[in-house]
């Protein structure tokens, strides 16, 4: 056996008293060893000996060498549960009480005297399982019949005896029971032996002073070097007991302000530990850091913000039902909140502004589970935070998520909610879904969020839904399942998913901090204990100490059931031992929510249920403490300390886990300055140095600070009258815009400072860029210049082919980023010493701006630097364009004027931007000129190039360590022109004749001097960049084909954009457009010399290739003519002769003569690169003008057309892009038009003196755009390879009155559009159908091209007047019938099946007389007609269509009246009708045909898709989704779901009602007709074309359709156009249509039985952009069948061929064939378009290329030839009329010279003959002589 070595373990004792004191009668000390162990060594690591096992051989002499050693005792711990293995003392086990009988023997033989030892702490199980633990006052009983037991057998062999040991671990009321336990057995024991033995309990020092009554001695462990030849009780007295005594009489004296000292439980000593402390010590501020990694958070509750409450299938929460009850303030709801479900990315915009690196985020149950059980997952409702998680790690917050934040799906709470058991394990699969789900990404979770407030007002109050008022039961068995389903959460991930995905899981619990009321009071203290036990316990005990609830609790709840029998105001649940051990430990972390502290006073709680009648204390607030909008949260920051510092010692010393602040904050008023939240920021800044404080000076291990919340949310029964966000939410606005309150500032600067100290700020070096010179030795442009092929190769493009959208991305790299300028957003225009720049005086001189505006405030950005750079860091661009105002640094102008304060404003900037990667891009001169300097004569002066040198080069000295890239001026020309020219800006010179010039003269030397001493003084030291930013339009010449107006447009960006980038980046001089022109105009103006200055040689060399790159502003597109201008005056305008007009095509925008024409851009690129030598650009200026609206859809739209033609240019062109800058950054001063328009992503409110700004739509969406870098390929535009289902159905289609012609022939009857086309007016240019297509006498022609098709099916209609002249059975036409039956015919020869529509909009005129689709007696007429044509064609006919599109037919025959047959406002009736005869029709098809024909019949229903205009707003997604109900669904519904749709009925009878009719103008069906109706369907036929983008808008009072459905649509402007202008290219609507009727009708089969394009115009066999629609919106339905499972069985190309499109005519035409109207013979010739559909059938899809060539690409050439049209006879030959007068021309020249060369033979025949005869007759004369 191992004995005692040098070390003696010891236990000193001592009777009670001060031993340290001198006392004459002091007893002696006990010198303790023991006890044994089980393994027979003492060991502090081993079980003491108990009994179970024979005493170790070897203890008697192991005891001698004790006693020899001067040891007086020998500890001996019984053990109750082998004592007493059932817990009853009748009952013991005799071997283990003869055991001890042994061991005591022993030791009194060895002359040790032994102290006993009664028991530890832990209660044995079988009483623990049976009582509980020391809550519980039958333990202590039991303890107390142990205690005689053990006097009875052991008293006469021991002295000295300890009651109980260890208590540590036990807790206020558990440790009061052991204590009164302790003092009933030590008067026993006196009773049982008077006179005999000592009794103690092993307290601490603490403990010992308020038990002394009923304690002897007082157990001391210590450890004693037995070697140090010191005396003992020496060294004991002097420093171990030192300061330790026991006089009663002393304590009152030593503690201050007369504070209980003495304490027991943790609440007293931690307050006890900051009582004595002064409020100035309390309240003293700490500045110092955070540690390192110090996580700063903000949250938000799922139902606080999300809204959505309707979508994607989430199911309804126990705070919708308590809103729509009226429940809350005002009665308002959480059904839109902050719209967060659609704002995705505008909340994660807002987080990266705040630059916190987590996010604490809640799920709402409903949304993943509508039930809440997990058969009812909701796919959309995970999507959802798929996309949050995603976007929020991108952007690099880790998301921490909590399970349950209060919102209970109100299916679980109908069962019980949080009172039954069943929703532990339902809590648990949900649980376990969201693990599997997002753990992967999600690493942190909380299971709950102050669920006190759940059981508290939720099931205790009921201020809270659920609303339950039962304090008595409920709302203790709430806390008991949340603990039980806590705990199951924990397990689930602990045993399944932590391996794996590395996370935790804690929970989160809120908890004031409490005072006594009265400190003197111990009634007020333990009552304040108590408070903290109800509140904070009642979750944390069982979680974090023993699986249990605090004895406290127990012990008061049963006091109180015994006080109150009659009247129980508490039962509180037990846990079984399995589930307390299952609780225990629980958490990976300590989540807190803390908000307030209160004062707490002792009260009598009777038998009153509710924590302060149970608890018996009462709780107050101190009246000096700051009050909030809330009248629960007092700002009292010193008590987060004090309750940290608490849960530290309470809860974190067995389970040592970090601490995390889970929820902090405050709400203001939801009235007065909003944005100014002084209040919330003092708050914030006092609890997180609290917290800080708790960290730096308590050691408390803290880790992460939350901030509540985010923003102004739905605050539960407060409703929206409370705000606690960082960032304000305008509740009335549909947009729900989010603009940064002060706080929010506040919150980043300490984030970004991690705390309060002085945190060193990094000395920022702006990293050095690489020059990559161009060539410089470039030749002068010529005249026109040789970029003018970029006419030649972009002009001549179709629509089509411009319009076309280019989707790919930038390369990595690219420099995406924002502008401004100093004046426009700087403000303080007089402050710090900044001198006035000619800007500031000419807005201060009334009249020169709209509302006499000017910048003195503008945005305010001297001051609010952390507010711009909160928008950088949210928009996340790389660079930041904005320029240094020279006044504010030289306030004259000149270096010795400088100004330091200005300089200093200039480095706080541009440290701030590299301090978050932001690259400064700074422009050193942006027209706000010194005033001193235009004083002296401004640009026009040539000193100004010198001292604009002297202010550059300070800034490259001052600044160039930091900043690399430099422009030197923006807009030269603007500064020229405008300034000195036109004299409409600063510095307002009229002078358009000479005056520009001479300026732009010195702008360019300015330019070049300044460069030179870049790279003569800096460049090798600091590697940047210098350049000039240069304006300008795109110009577009009248007509491309006239060569003079190709050279006015080139001469017009001459004189532009080449009047400085020629002489920088080209020859060092003016373009010689320019000098020809001005140079000619001097001379004929009869000046003596030019008016453009000249450069001298010398100038030349020194101004070219003074620029590192190109820098270009563009807006906007002109139209350019050539014209011969006035001479006189003159000027620069006239001097261009020219005229420009706007581009009418184009989108206006908010500044006059600025369109939004993007295509423009992509030629301006060309053109620079074409012209200047291949340079790398950069856009340094690219934005549109709006109205103040922060919902600015026509910026997006612009920034989405202006970037993606810069993308082409450089993806498809070549042209080096190198960067883009978005201007601006925000709504600032805009120079002439002052604050009346805006070009900013983000909207400035300049009425507010904080000058607030809110980002706008277009902000996020440029934050996409840099996100993609670009516009990669979306999903949906992906082509999808792969074949339809075998036997899928390929048709084409026409309708009757469209193609047959014949509209008297064979006795048809008159149709409504018979009369409609032959009315004047009706429709285009009068045209009509009289003859169409002829196809009534064409029938094998028809049927001819159809097989060349390779269709499967035909669809045509049926002309009802045709069939029954008078609409009615009383007569058949059989002529007219034969013609169906000879068609049938011709189809079933050609293998094609037929798909008949019964009506196609031609009803008989007959019918129409009598009211047509308005007289009810229709219904019936339809079905006779519809049994005609099922009895004698449907045989053959196995495919039949009822009505063809009835929301046509309603609506513009019977609505607006824009087609046959006229009638207006009658639609609804209308639509009542065709429905009824439908289902007639279906009916009797069903029951009289079906049997023996065998058929299909349904409808066919056109709809367009509608898309949300802003699918970030609830308000456009509602609006998308009644069009669509108000569209398909008011004719769908009915027939598949019955009845007309919900939001139809209740919104057309709410608005009739109102306008004060009796009833809705929407008819209501019967209960016998819906069921008639419902289900009259074999299919569902669709008629898709288009997509729109949908808003609403307040209707007004109009009672029509269109003011119902308050509903407005628009294309989006990248969107091809068509021949119709209605109808855009969109194919994505058509899989998201076939989606929506999947989902929405149950996934009935679905035919396509309509779907087409059309061009107007001239005609064009090859029609790419008809092939690009079929493949486009064909493959998407491939799409549909194969990805969405939609059940797609045929799709039908509209049309066949081109016909008379109805009110249009044939203006429009939409057919695979061309029709030739100039040829009687009305000849069908295909178009190319009819060759690919002819592959796309013959393919059944479209095969991967991948996999090699198909087969089914190999038509035969003749299938579709493509022939020309318009073919005239010529010659014998058939040719067009061109060729034809192109063949005649030419014979006819032939003929020409055929004639001249006649003549000319003649001619020479005369002249020959005329010579010979003069030469014989000289012949003759010569003979003669």
């Amino acid at each position: 056996m191992l004995l005692l070595g040098r070390l003696l373990p010891l236990c000193l004792l001592s009777l009670y008293g001060c031993m340290c004191q001198d006392h004459d009668d002091h007893p002696p000390a006990m010198f303790l060893a023991g006890p044994l162990t089980n393994n027979g060594e003492p060991s502090k690591e081993a079980d003491p000996f108990d009994c179970s096992h024979p005493i170790p051989p070897g203890s008697w002499q192991y005891f001698e060498s004790l006693q020899s050693r001067g040891v007086t005792h020998f500890k001996v711990p019984l053990s109750w549960a082998h004592l007493l293995p059932t817990g009853r003392s009748s009952q013991p086990q005799q071997a283990v009480v003869a055991c001890y009988q042994t061991l005591l023997k022993q030791l009194l033989d060895a002359g040790l005297q032994p102290l006993v030892v009664l028991h530890g702490s832990t209660v044995p199980e079988v009483l623990r399982s049976r009582y509980g633990g020391w809550e519980s006052k039958e333990l202590k009983e039991m303890f107390q019949q142990y205690a005689e037991f053990v006097f009875r057998e052991f008293g006469q062999m021991s002295d000295s005896w300890v009651t109980l040991s260890i208590l540590d671990e036990l807790r206020d009321a558990e440790l009061q029971n052991a204590l009164d336990a302790h003092s009933s057995v030590y008067r026993r024991y006196h009773q049982l032996f008077p006179v005999k033995g000592r009794r103690s309990i092993h307290l601490t020092i603490t403990h010992a002073c308020l038990f002394q009554k009923y304690t002897d001695f007082l157990a001391v462990k210590i450890q004693y070097d037995c070697t140090n030849g010191k005396n003992l009780a020496e060294e004991l007295c002097n420093n171990t007991f030192s300061s330790f005594c026991f006089s009663r009489s002393h304590q009152s004296d030593k503690n201050r302000n007369n504070l209980q000292t003495s304490c027991l439980t943790t609440y007293c000593k931690t307050w006890s530990n900051f009582a004595n402390m002064t409020s100035s010590e309390r309240d003293t501020f700490l500045s110092e850091l955070f540690p390192n990694g110090f996580q700063w958070a903000t949250s938000s509750e799922s139902f606080k913000v999300e809204g959505g409450w309707l979508e994607g299938g989430k199911g309804e929460t126990i705070w919708d039902r308590f809103g729509h009850e009226n429940k809350v303030f005002d009665n308002q709801t959480a059904d839109l909140a902050c719209d967060s479900y659609h704002k995705v990315d505008y909340d994660v915009y807002l987080l990266r502004g705040l630059h916190v690196n987590t996010y604490q985020f809640s799920i709402s149950w409903a949304r993943i589970f509508p039930s809440g059980f997990n058969d009812s997952h909701s796919k959309k409702g995970a999507l959802y935070y798929d996309k949050l998680i995603d976007a929020l790690i991108e952007s690099g917050i880790q998301p921490v998520v909590t399970l349950y934040h209060w919102d209970l799906p109100q299916a679980l709470q109908d069962k019980g909610g949080w009172t039954s058991a069943f929703i532990v394990e339902v809590f648990k699969d949900y649980a376990d879904f969201c693990f599997s789900r997002f753990g992967d990404k999600v690493k942190t979770w909380n299971t709950f969020s102050s669920p006190w407030v759940v059981s508290h007002a939720g099931y205790g109050t009921g201020e809270h839904p659920p609303g339950v008022k039962d304090y008595v039961e409920a709302s203790y068995q709430a806390t008991h399942n949340m603990l039980k389903a806590h705990a199951e959460a924990w397990h689930v991930y602990n045993d399944k998913y932590r391996k794996t995905q590395g996370g935790e899981v804690g929970i989160a619990l809120n908890s004031d901090w409490v005072e006594p009321m009265d400190p003197s009071r111990p009634e007020d203290i333990a009552a304040a204990d108590c408070y903290l036990q109800f509140m904070l316990g009642w979750f944390a005990h069982p979680i974090f100490v023993n699986g249990d609830y605090p004895a406290t609790l127990k012990t008061q709840i049963e006091q109180k059931i015994n006080k109150c029998p009659l009247s129980v105001p508490a039962r509180l649940p037990v846990f079984t031992p399995e589930e307390r051990q299952r609780i225990k430990g629980t958490a990976d972390f300590f989540g807190l929510n803390h908000y307030t502290s209160r004062l707490v006073s002792h009260s009598d709680g009777g038998c009153t249920p509710g924590p302060q009648g149970v608890g018996d204390f009462q709780a107050h607030v101190d009246p000096s403490w700051p009050s909030t909008a809330s009248d629960w949260i007092y700002s009292a920051p010193w008590g987060l300390r004090r309750l940290l510092n608490y849960i530290s010692t309470e809860y974190l010393t067995v389970t040592k886990v970090p601490i995390r602040i889970t929820g902090n904050g405050m709400p203001t008023d939801y009235s007065g300055d909003t944005l100014n939240d002084t209040q919330r920021v003092q708050y914030m800044n006092s609890y997180i140095n609290e917290a800080l404080k708790a960290i730096f000076e308590d050691g408390v291990h803290l880790q992460r600070f939350t901030v509540q919340s985010l923003m102004d949310g739905f605050e539960g029964q407060q409703g929206y009258s409370q705000r606690f966000g960082l960032h304000h939410v305008n509740f009335e606005d549909p947009n729900r815009s989010r603009t940064p309150k002060q706080s929010a500032y506040f919150y980043a600067q300490v984030i970004k400072q991690n705390g309060f100290g002085s945190n060193k700020v990094p000395v920022f070096r702006g990293e050095k860029i690489q020059l990559s010179r161009r060539p410089t030795a470039l030749s002068p442009s010529e005249v026109p210049s040789k970029s003018k092929v970029v006419w030649e190769k972009f002009s001549h493009q179709s629509n089509f082919q411009r319009k076309m959208y280019h989707y790919g991305t930038f390369p990595q790299g690219f420099s995406w980023g924002v502008s401004s300028s100093a004046y426009q957003i700087e403000g303080a225009w007089n402050t710090d010493g900044k001198g006035p720049s000619i800007w500031d005086t000419f807005t201060q001189k009334p009249g020169s701006i709209p509302a006499n505006a000017n910048g003195d405030v503008a945005c305010d950005s001297y001051n609010r630097l952390e507010e711009d750079l909160y928008m950088l860091r949210a928009l996340k661009v790389k660079s930041y364009r904005f320029s240094l105002s020279w006044s504010r640094i030289f306030p004259d102008g000149q270096r010795a004027s400088l100004n330091q304060k200005g300089v200093d404003y200039y480095n706080r900037l541009i440290d701030g931007l590299l301090g978050y990667n932001i690259t400064p891009m700074v422009i050193l001169y942006h027209w706000d000129l010194p005033q001193d300097l235009q004083n002296l004569g401004g640009w026009d002066n040539v000193d100004m190039i010198n001292i604009f040198n002297e202010y550059c080069d300070f800034c490259f000295a001052t600044f160039g360590d930091r900043v690399k890239f430099w422009m030197t001026f923006n807009e030269p020309h603007t500064i020229a022109w405008s300034g000195y020219g036109l004299g409409k800006i600063p510095p307002n010179v009229k002078n358009p004749g000479v005056a520009p010039y001479r300026v732009a003269h010195n702008l360019i030397k300015a330019h070049a001097t300044v460069y030179h001493t870049y790279d003569d003084k800096y460049r090798k030291t600091q590697g940047g960049l210098v350049s000039i930013a240069l304006n300008a339009d795109w110009v577009e010449p009248e007509d491309v084909n006239v060569p003079h107006e190709v050279v006015a447009a080139d001469r017009a960006l001459q004189f532009q954009l080449g009047w400085f980038a020629h002489p920088i980046f080209k020859t060092g001089d003016y373009p010689d457009a320019m000098k020809w022109q001005v140079g000619n105009k001097s001379e004929l103006q009869d000046l003596p010399e030019t008016r453009l200055p000249s450069f001298t040689e010398e100038e030349k060399n020194s101004i070219k290739g003074t620029a590192d790159m190109f820098c270009v502003n563009h807006y906007t597109t002109k139209i350019v003519g050539h014209v011969a201008a006035w001479l006189s005056p003159p000027s620069y305008e006239s001097d261009r002769d020219m005229t420009e007009t706007e581009e009418p095509n184009s989108p206006t925008t908010a500044i006059d003569g600025q369109r939004a024409v993007a295509w423009g851009l992509r030629r301006l690129l060309n053109w620079i690169k074409e012209e200047y030598g291949d340079p790398d650009i950069y856009m340094t200026e690219n934005g549109v003008a709006t109205d103040n609206n922060v919902d600015d859809t026509d910026r997006v739209f612009y920034y989405k057309t202006y970037i993606d033609e810069a993308l082409k240019a450089h993806n498809l062109d070549g042209v080096k892009v190198k960067g883009y800058i978005a201007m601006s950054l925000m709504d600032s001063f805009e120079w002439l038009s002052g604050y009346t328009v805006n070009f900013g992503l983000h909207y400035v409110n300049f009425e507010d003196p904080n000058r607030p700004r809110t980002p706008k739509c277009s902000a996020f969406y440029y934050h996409k755009i840099l996100k993609d870098n670009g516009f990669p390929l979306p999903d949906e535009e992906k082509v999808l390879h792969g074949e339809f289902p075998e036997a899928f159905n390929w048709s084409t289609s026409s309708s009757a009155y469209q193609i047959e012609g014949g509209w008297r022939a064979d006795g048809k009857g008159l149709s409504i559009w018979d009369l409609f086309s032959h009315t004047p007016e009706k429709t285009y240019d009068g045209h009509n159908g009289d003859i169409g297509c002829d196809s009534y006498n064409k029938i094998d022609e028809d049927v001819e091209v159809l097989k060349k098709l390779k269709v499967t099916h035909y669809r045509f209609s049926v002309s009802w007047p045709r069939v029954l002249p008078d609409g009615t059975n009383n007569h058949i036409n059989e002529a007219g019938l034969n013609y169906y039956q000879r068609l049938l015919d011709a189809l079933e020869a050609a293998n094609i099946q037929p798909q008949l529509t019964l009506y196609h909009w031609d009803l008989p005129l007959a019918l129409q007389k009598v009211g047509g689709w308005e007289n009810e007696t229709i219904v019936q007429r339809f079905r006779d007609y519809a049994d005609v044509l099922f009895s004698r064609l449907g045989n053959r006919v196995k495919f039949w269509i009822t009505l063809n599109e009835p929301w046509i037919v309603a609506n513009l025959g019977y609505g607006y009246g824009s087609f046959a047959p006229g009638i207006v406002g009658k639609q609804y009736i209308a639509t009542h009708n065709l429905i009824k005869a439908h289902a007639e029709a279906w009916h009797l098809y069903n029951d009289k045909y079906r049997a023996t024909q065998g058929g299909l019949i349904s409808i066919t229903i056109n709809s367009e898709w509608a898309e949300p205009r802003n699918p970030h707003k609830q308000e456009d997604v509602d609006a998308a989704n009644r069009f669509m109900q108000f569209f398909i669904g008011w004719f769908a519904h009915p027939i598949f779901n019955g009845d007309y749709p919900k939001v139809m009925k209740t919104i057309i009878r709410q608005r009739s009602l109102a306008a004060g009719l009796p009833e809705s103008r929407l008819p209501e069906f019967t209960p016998e007709e819906i069921k008639r109706i419902k289900g009259t369907h074999d299919f569902f036929g669709l008629n898709f074309y288009f997509a729109v983008l949908a808003f609403g808008y307040t209707p007004g009072d109009l009672q029509d359709y269109d003011s119902d459905r308050a509903v407005a649509t628009m294309p989006d402007r990248t969107w091809l156009d068509t021949g119709s202008d209605w109808l855009k290219m969109t194919p994505f609507g058509l899989r998201k249509i076939l989606k929506f009727i999947k989902d929405e009708y149950g996934n009935p089969p679905i035919y396509i039985t309509e779907n087409g394009v059309s061009e107007r115009g001239a005609v064009d066999l090859n029609d790419v952009h008809r092939t690009y629609f079929y493949e486009n919106y064909i493959n998407q339905a491939l799409k549909a069948v194969v990805l969405d499972g939609v059940d797609l069985r045929g799709y039908t190309a509209w049309s066949l061929m081109d016909n008379i499109e109805w009110a249009a005519g044939y203006s429009e035409r939409f057919g695979l064939f061309f029709v030739n109207r100039s040829d009687p013979a009305l000849p069908r010739i295909p178009k190319s378009s009819a060759s690919r559909y002819t592959t796309i059938i013959n393919c059944n899809g479209f095969p991967d290329p991948a996999l090699g060539p198909h087969e089914c690409l190999n038509l035969e050439s003749a299938a579709v030839p493509v022939l020309p049209p318009n073919m005239v006879e010529f010659l014998g030959l058939k040719l067009t009329p061109h060729d034809a007068e192109v063949g005649l021309y030419v014979i006819f020249a032939f003929l020409l010279v055929a004639a001249l060369g006649m003549i000319f033979v003649v001619y020479q025949l005369l002249k020959t003959r005329k010579n010979s005869k003069a030469a014989l007759a000289e012949t003759v004369k010569l003979e003669r002589m």
